[in-house]
């Protein structure tokens, strides 16, 4: 069914997140070498490859059939295959909220095998837990692995969870195609392990996040607490339809010829009464494989639209060299590696005025 071609095995990020010239005409790409290593690749039999029209055979599986005990057959998909209550989370952290009630929540889309990633944000932009005097969550979402080890992964998430107590594991298979599951159970996950959160935020592993300049804007005068998603904005963005395109969405997913404005899925910030809303809307909205144009569509579907930050000029994508003072100011940027991350961020702490004034 083409409903349901976006839920394959295949890794990577948007055109719009990669920036291609044809898709994201207005942002500038500063550094081709870190455009290139960030492209996503689909590998079959250890060779890469281009992305092919997907087959039935690589759907993401149904949830589980009922137990053997009954005659019933296994039940369909309810709504749709992204709507979120068709999972099951395998490993939670429901409790967190119950304790305490964080002003901000950030969400992490992580494959299960990246500890690397996991373990450069804990140490870096994940590592406080009180920022400007809020309390902040640094969670990471996981889904099962695509290669089909997950049974092997099992034990090592355990005992990093056990660890940190910052995993959260749906039964849906891990993979970009289905990156736009991913970010549902994310929002059902706000709606119902941490309603009380101010704020939320949806996040790539391989960002550079600023969460001192982050909690600063949240808690300007006049940021709203609800109906509130802000971020980069992608105004006038069209559907790829060419077939060979690793981001192909065919007109039967999504038929209109431009997606609604939506924030770029690097990173985007919302207030916490939107989680629910997404996911009670998204029952009448055919999902497709572009997450962030998405959740473009529950906000337009609400009657709402994303705004823009107070000062949109924090929220970048791409850098070229580092600046020590450009990071000490910015939210968001994309980065090459977590090796970068920590490199950058050492950096960044070090003592001493990051903007320091030149003599003449």
């Amino acid at each position: 069914k083409l409903h349901n071609i976006f839920f394959m095995l295949v890794a990577g990020r948007t055109c719009h997140q990669v920036l291609l010239p044809n898709h994201c005409h207005n942002l500038t790409l500063q550094s081709p070498h870190l455009y290139e290593q960030l492209q996503p690749r689909l590998t079959v039999n250890n060779e890469t490859t281009s992305t092919s029209f997907p087959t039935s055979s690589t759907l993401t599986p149904p949830p589980p059939p009922l137990p053997p005990t009954t005659t019933t057959a296994p039940p369909e998909f309810q709504y749709h295959q992204a709507y979120p209550r068709n999972y099951q989370f395998i490993m939670d952290n429901e409790d967190l909220c119950k304790n305490q009630t964080p002003f901000l929540v950030l969400m992490v889309t992580v494959t299960p095998q990246n500890t690397d990633a996991r373990n450069a944000i804990r140490t870096t932009w994940g590592k406080d837990k009180v920022v400007q005097g809020q309390t902040v969550f640094t969670l990471f979402m996981l889904g099962l692995s695509k290669n089909g080890d997950h049974e092997q992964q099992k034990e090592k998430l355990q005992q990093e969870n056990l660890q940190h107590h910052d995993l959260l594991q749906s039964n849906f298979i891990d993979s970009y195609l289905n990156l736009t599951i991913k970010t549902m159970v994310i929002m059902d996950w706000l709606a119902t392990r941490c309603p009380s959160a101010a704020y939320g935020m949806k996040t790539d592993s391989d960002m550079f996040l600023n969460i001192d300049n982050l909690v600063k804007m949240l808690m300007l005068q006049g940021i709203p607490r609800q109906n509130y998603l802000t971020g980069l904005l992608m105004w006038n963005r069209e559907p790829i339809r060419d077939k060979n395109s690793k981001w192909y969405v065919p007109v039967e997913l999504y038929p209109d010829s431009l997606y609604p404005t939506y924030t770029l899925g690097m990173g985007y910030v919302f207030s916490n009464d939107l989680p629910a809303k997404y996911v009670e809307i998204s029952k009448l909205i055919k999902p497709f494989n572009i997450e962030d144009a998405y959740i473009g569509m529950c906000m337009k579907k609400l009657g709402l639209g994303p705004t823009s930050p107070p000062d949109p000029w924090q929220f970048q994508a791409y850098s070229g060299k580092f600046d020590r003072c450009k990071y000490s100011k910015i939210i968001t940027y994309i980065l090459g590696s977590s090796q970068q991350l920590i490199d950058y961020w050492t950096e960044l702490k070090k003592p001493g005025d990051p903007c320091p004034v030149k003599e003449n």
